[in-house]
């Protein structure tokens, strides 16, 4: 269990202050935090509370929607927080189409024009990633499931992603290997060997079937979902991550339990699904 993470998404009405107690109550090592949560709490309140307890933090979650305006701004702050969280990676979500926003209709200015978000991607992480290495962050790519194209990331593989990291120092540009949105790719452990130590961050979740109709919140507890846990965490640990796996989910029946009782699930089904797997 020294390696379980818990992203404070997965227990979201705890507040960061609850959920750094849960992670020390269950015997947890690391938590993944939110920027929002972190506002809330105070960015130094925060980190004192981490440190008090003794935890690690797998990551913070999120910068990225480089397609955006302000978005350099925002992401320089991001990574300034990152800082002094000490966060082992800045999650980033890299957005969407321009003027798509996620959950509202189509605006009159949207853009349909795939090729030049992802360029406009590329050209902001070519200004934040020198940015991030200097205050010792690493950036995290995350490829996001291409039903998230148009309005949350345009990258959607892991091939993608490092294709975009690569240009990049190691410790300034990773990558993120989440299983709810890479499972489905056929070329998924071959990249996931491409990756190495590339790999920044390892999430785990289980895709559900049917999808909810807000897919936002198809992310399971796993093993009540699709996906087959053990090919992918020994091609994970076989690539040489040896960092912090963090349990993420997106789910109103998960959000409204006890998150105590998340917590306790948490643990078995990664216990039975997952840790077995770490030994290669």
């Amino acid at each position: 269990m020294n390696r379980l993470s818990l992203n404070q998404w997965t227990t979201r009405r705890w507040s960061v202050a609850e959920a750094v107690d849960g992670c020390a109550r269950h015997g947890l090592e690391s938590i993944g935090l939110w920027r929002q949560n972190v506002a809330e709490q105070g960015l130094a309140q925060t980190v004192k509370l981490v440190r008090e307890a003794g935890l690690r933090v797998s990551s913070l979650c999120r910068g990225g929607f480089l397609t955006s305006p302000g978005a350099l701004e925002d992401n320089r702050r991001a990574i300034d927080e990152a800082a002094e969280l000490e966060a082992a990676c800045l999650v980033m979500v890299v957005g969407g189409l321009p003027g798509v926003v996620p959950g509202e209709p189509l605006s009159p200015g949207f853009s349909r024009d795939l090729a030049a978000a992802r360029e406009r991607v590329s050209e902001a992480l070519a200004v934040l990633a020198p940015y991030a290495g200097e205050r010792g962050v690493r950036l995290a790519l995350e490829p996001l499931h291409p039903m998230y194209c148009a309005d949350r990331a345009v990258l959607s593989t892991l091939g993608q992603a490092l294709d975009l990291a690569e240009p990049y120092p190691v410790e300034q540009v990773g990558v993120v290997v989440d299983t709810f949105h890479v499972w489905w790719d056929p070329d998924l452990l071959e990249q996931i060997t491409r990756a190495g130590e590339r790999i920044a961050s390892y999430q785990v979740c289980d895709y559900l079937h049917p999808l909810p109709a807000d897919v936002l919140l198809g992310r399971g507890m796993m093993g009540d979902g699709v996906i087959d846990f053990a090919p992918v965490t020994r091609a994970v640990v076989a690539a040489g991550y040896t960092g912090d796996i963090e349990v993420e989910i997106f789910n109103a029946e998960v959000w409204a339990a006890d998150p105590d009782e998340v917590l306790a699930t948490m643990k078995d089904r990664y216990a039975a699904l997952v840790e077995p797997s770490l030994s290669g």
